[in-house]
């Protein structure tokens, strides 16, 4: 079972960018993807990408300001985030899958422990 650890969240203001990585002992899943919770809230889907293929796919919430990218040399998943704004403050996960319908399902094989990001107004 692939480990996974996140790092880069931070406390910004709102409109800043910040880079979130996530990386993965041994080889990823086949969907590696990040999702985030915000305190009293369930744990959302943010984005996914397909290990071997590149594929992407996003949140409405955040298609067009996030960007999820992979490192194959380095067995390392990112979350580019710009244009941040109060309401993505949330802890972030990083997540493996067996697949895509997996991922989306919440049918996750690992998470990481979580990075707190935190937007302000």
């Amino acid at each position: 079972q692939v480990q996974l650890v996140e790092s880069g969240g931070g406390l910004v203001q709102a409109g800043d960018s910040l880079t979130l990585s996530c990386a993965a002992s041994g080889r990823p899943a086949n969907a590696m993807g990040w999702f985030r919770q915000s305190p009293g809230k369930e744990r959302d889907f943010v984005a996914v990408i397909g290990w071997t293929t590149g594929n992407t796919y996003y949140a409405d919430s955040v298609k067009g300001r996030f960007t999820i990218s992979k490192d194959g040399a380095k067995n390392a998943v990112y979350l580019q985030m710009n244009s941040l704004q109060p309401e993505d403050t949330a802890v972030y996960y990083c997540a493996a899958a067996k697949g895509w319908g997996s991922l989306l399902s919440h049918e996750i094989d690992s998470w990481g422990q979580g990075t707190q990001v935190t937007v302000s107004s």
